[in-house]
């Protein structure tokens, strides 16, 4: 891999190998695109639940915070019980646990709406379980585009959950007060899909050895405690040196990309005033943009750089676009514009992390890691859906630069050179 030196843990990765007539990649892809589509889907109806409240974008932040935030413990015990007993259960009970939380958003009421926020975030932590099933089954000369297809499956999913939406909308001529109703109903019936998908899907992981009670006890009580979090984060760096630096990129970067999150809000109360079909048709401009880029960039590009300079020149000149945002004013065209130079730039270095630090893993540990990772990432998607939700209070331009600021730390900790 070109800017990397060899570690113990790239060494020490040996993937199952994965057969022409292997199914499980394909049915990872599809259980990650229907996941993706259901929550985009509901993204621009989600408005409706806090309308009536006042300060309905600082609600609608409240309600990120805590399903981001739940998954703080939830990603690590995810992780580990998928390193116990296999990636599998943890699909299926994620899947099932995303219908029961969309279910809980009929009918459309604000106090179903925080209930949805616990109930979904406390099996989203398998986006660490996702990331450790495509490395069990990926050569190493695989593994960056594998998990930069992943990226481009998640952009596809936010092209197609709002694209599902607007033609729904579109063609049942759908009155506003019934849109949510309408929406939720569809993403009910994708999760059910889901829950499907991943019952036929096969085992990835093949040296289970199941997890006690009181292992789960202690890795629940490690997971709520953010210095107990940061102590195992350092043991595992000074097994495969690396590890640390990369995941508090991840953190740096996830508290930029909350931006992801604040846009239905910004678009529908600031100077805006987008409606859901606006909203819908923007992601997916946004998203169809990004899988094309995403899949080019990691089929033919990101092997052949220095992933880490990459990182570096992407996070600098992502920087002016997100503080853009927040000056574009009622400009149709400056929105477009701007999220097509995203597109091209920062939305393309979360599969350059997630694939340095895949290389870095083994068998054994492959889940714990990658459910640090998401642990750490979910406490700073907490902390920026507070910060930009106090802030949006305030102005509604005010957390752009709080991302852009982000952003800017994500360039300054890739520039460090790794220990």
């Amino acid at each position: 891999m070109s800017g990397q030196a060899p570690t113990p843990a790239n060494l020490l990765l040996c993937p199952v190998p994965l057969l022409p007539s292997d199914r499980r990649l394909p049915l990872l892809y599809a259980i990650i695109l229907l996941d993706v589509v259901v929550g985009a889907a509901v993204g621009p109806v989600l408005p409706e639940f806090v309308r009536g409240l006042r300060q309905p974008q600082l609600w609608l932040s409240v309600g990120t915070g805590i399903f981001l935030g739940v998954q703080l413990f939830s990603a690590p015990l995810l992780g580990r019980l998928g390193d116990g007993y296999g990636r599998r259960p943890i699909f299926i009970l994620s899947a099932v646990g995303t219908l029961l939380a969309n279910a809980l958003l009929l009918p459309v009421r604000a106090g179903l709406y925080f209930v949805n926020r616990v109930s979904d975030g406390l099996t989203n932590g398998m986006y660490a379980t996702v990331r450790s099933a495509i490395t069990d089954i990926s050569r190493p000369e695989q593994l960056f585009r594998n998990l930069g297809i992943e990226g481009a499956i998640i952009s596809l999913g936010f092209v197609l959950g709002p694209m599902a939406s607007g033609l729904l909308l579109s063609a049942l001529q759908v009155p506003p007060a019934l849109q949510a109703t309408y929406v939720v109903r569809l993403a009910v019936a994708l999760a059910a899909l889901n829950v499907l998908l991943s019952l036929w899907l096969p085992e990835t992981h093949q040296q289970r050895s199941g997890v006690r009670g009181a292992e789960l006890r202690a890795e629940l009580m490690q997971a709520i405690n953010p210095l107990t979090l940061w102590a195992r984060l350092r043991e595992k760096d000074a097994h495969a040196p690396g590890i640390r630096r990369i995941v508090l990129t991840q953190v740096a970067l996830t508290l930029s990309t909350g931006y992801y999150f604040y846009f239905v809000p910004f678009l529908s109360a600031g100077p805006m005033r987008f409606d859901a079909r606006q909203i819908s048709y923007m992601f997916m401009f946004f998203g169809g943009l990004s899988i094309v880029l995403n899949y080019v960039f990691y089929t033919y590009l990101a092997d052949r750089l220095d992933q880490r300079r990459a990182i570096i020149w992407l996070a600098a000149l992502g920087v002016p676009v997100l503080a853009g945002y927040g000056l574009m004013g009622t400009s149709k065209i400056a929105l477009y514009a701007l999220v097509t130079a995203d597109c091209l730039t920062l939305s393309l270095i979360q599969g350059l992390l997630e694939g340095r630090l895949a290389r870095r893993t083994t068998e054994a540990d492959r889940g714990e890691i990658f459910g640090l990772n998401q642990a750490f990432q979910s406490f700073a998607s907490f902390s920026t859906a507070l910060v930009f939700g106090g802030l949006s209070v305030l102005d509604l331009r005010l957390p752009w630069v709080w991302f852009a600021l982000c952003l800017a730390a994500v360039a300054a900790l890739a520039a460090k050179r790794e220990e």
